[in-house]
């Protein structure tokens, strides 16, 4: 009776091969279980519109940080430079453009992001202002201490508008029906404009990003409000007299209020 032999390639192929299958075990262990939903995926800017709140949920491994970024597609921002003309008079001296610009960005964490992560991995994600500083560009700013310095400028622009925000400490844990799970809310600004925005969570674990999920938040005019930006936009003419009549109709109602209310005494 022959007993069959496995040659020796053979069996260092299989060797090969289990070893990397249970590399790949390892590998999958190490990594966060992430899940990201944002309640609000589509905001309805309407007649009545003074902003709204997106919150931010999923579930996570235990043990896991997680930063949670919210931004809008980069374009580049253009800020007016004031200074003296002559000396004397304060009024705008030139222009500076800001490109990688994003015109929202929302950050929240578990911790603060530089107890979390080191600069190479904030700056390859864009997490964190820092980051972001580091990220955008400044083309009449020649050295890191006038671009600080205008930075610092542009994020009070935007923070005026409640357009950036960063904040730590403001994720919720929980564990239910099994699950490890997380939550968050976000302010949004009536000031952020219409289109698409990213929602990115990362969960980290020993100074690295282990993990990442996605999700989308989508801004768009309905109703009046629509109609009216389009008219704007395609036939000016006619939205200047619709705004005249609007006008015109809004001042004789307020006359009416006023007059029904006895004014004079």
């Amino acid at each position: 009776m022959k007993t069959m032999q496995m040659k020796p390639n053979k069996m260092l192929l299989i060797s090969f091969i289990s070893a990397l299958f249970g590399l790949a075990l390892l590998v999958g262990n190490a990594s966060a279980k992430l899940t990201v939903e944002a309640n609000h995926d589509v905001v309805s800017v309407n007649s009545f519109y003074h902003g709204s709140s997106v919150s931010v949920k999923g579930e996570c491994d235990p043990g896991t940080d997680l930063i949670i970024k919210i931004t809008a597609p980069e374009h580049e921002t253009v800020l007016k430079e004031k200074g003296k003309a002559g000396g004397i008079l304060w009024m705008n001296v030139g222009e500076l453009h800001f490109d990688n610009t994003p015109n929202l960005y929302f950050l929240r964490s578990s911790k603060k992001v530089e107890d979390l992560i080191g600069a190479a991995e904030a700056d390859k994600y864009i997490l964190g202002l820092p980051a972001l500083k580091r990220h955008i560009k400044i083309e009449e700013v020649g050295d890191d201490a006038e671009k600080a310095q205008w930075f610092s400028e542009l994020v009070k622009y935007k923070e005026q508008y409640k357009l950036y925000s960063e904040g730590s400490d403001q994720i919720t844990f929980a564990d239910k029906d099994g699950k490890h799970t997380y939550y968050t809310l976000f302010d949004w600004p009536y000031q952020a404009q219409p289109g698409n925005y990213k929602v990115d969570v990362y969960a980290v674990k020993d100074g690295k990003v282990v993990d990442t999920a996605d999700s989308k938040v989508i801004v768009q005019q309905v109703g009046a409000v629509k109609y009216l930006t389009a008219m704007a936009k395609n036939n000016g003419a006619m939205y200047g007299i619709v705004s005249i009549i609007v006008a015109l109709v809004s001042g004789f109602g307020a006359g009416i209020i006023f007059k029904g209310g006895g004014g004079s005494h």
